[in-house]
């Protein structure tokens, strides 16, 4: 599976709302004749698909040349003082990245977990070894696909950006996913800027190496947050989130990956951030 990637491709997170049929392999389709070429498969309430599903939605993305993502369930918690629930949150994210490799996804992104009573450096050691452990077992079952925790919104949920960097750090087919309207509510509307922007990219960059500008997995919705971050998820254009300003950074810093929009009108803002993509590149 090539991990390197040569564009921005873009698209919705779960099929598009103008889809007439609700199936993945129908909802490729429809990404497709939008114009848009990337579609992030909703596994967030459980893993539920077929091998024969799977296959056919393989190669229906194989054709439509859509890029395929996954989104891990979103009942995981890494960070657990109950190791039942930290090896059923293991499995739960092993069940997404064996079911998206069949798929033919690219990508896989999970939520961590909350902190609880530990610390920012003692959650850090917590999801790395979980996350050691997904990879050797993935490795070790000859599926070769992404394994990315998020950039998180609330403040009590763990995924500042240096802190998953640290987790990903160092360990093959791991890297991360960041969601930069999660970074604007976590940090109460601080990083909203092309320099804060810029900065995230640099700091990607540090811990993970050039190439990972090269495989980027992002999220870009509007978002409304309160004192303790994020509270939710916007169209684009009802935020004071700088999206714009992202695309422009991106662009500049010759980024490569999958962006996948979250806002609540899907495929509407992920053409938006389309037109941007194709606005700053004819500057160029």
């Amino acid at each position: 599976m090539t991990k390197i990637l040569r564009k921005l491709y873009v698209g919705p997170a779960g099929i598009p709302l103008s889809a007439k049929k609700r199936s993945t392999p129908e909802g490729i389709k429809e990404v497709a004749s939008l114009g848009l070429d990337a579609m992030e498969i909703e596994f967030v309430r459980g893993v539920k698909m077929s091998d024969e599903l799977a296959l056919k939605t393989k190669e229906v993305a194989e054709e439509a040349k859509v890029k395929l993502t996954v989104h891990a369930p979103y009942y995981i918690n890494l960070l657990s003082p109950d190791e039942a629930k930290v090896k059923a949150s293991i499995e739960r994210i092993l069940a997404a990245a064996r079911a998206g490799y069949k798929a033919g996804a690219w990508s896989v992104v999970f939520h961590s977990g909350y902190y609880g009573k530990l610390s920012s450096e003692e959650s850090i050691e917590r999801v790395r070894k979980s996350l050691k452990k997904i990879l050797k077992t993935l490795k070790d079952e000859g599926i070769d696909i992404w394994i990315r925790p998020e950039t998180m919104g609330g403040l009590a949920e763990f995924g500042s950006l240096e802190e998953v960097l640290k987790v990903a750090e160092g360990l093959e087919n791991a890297s991360i996913t960041i969601d930069f309207a999660h970074l604007y509510a976590r940090s109460l509307g601080k990083f909203n800027n092309y320099r804060e922007f810029s900065k995230a990219l640099e700091l990607i960059e540090k811990y993970l190496g050039k190439e990972a500008l090269k495989s980027m997995h992002i999220h870009i919705s509007g978002m409304e947050y309160g004192q303790r971050g994020e509270k939710r998820h916007l169209p684009l254009q009802e935020s004071y989130f700088n999206w714009e300003e992202v695309i422009k950074a991106l662009i500049d810093y010759k980024v490569a990956g999958v962006i996948i929009c979250e806002s609540p009108i899907l495929e509407k803002d992920a053409l938006l951030i389309k037109e941007k993509i194709y606005s700053f590149l004819k500057r160029k």
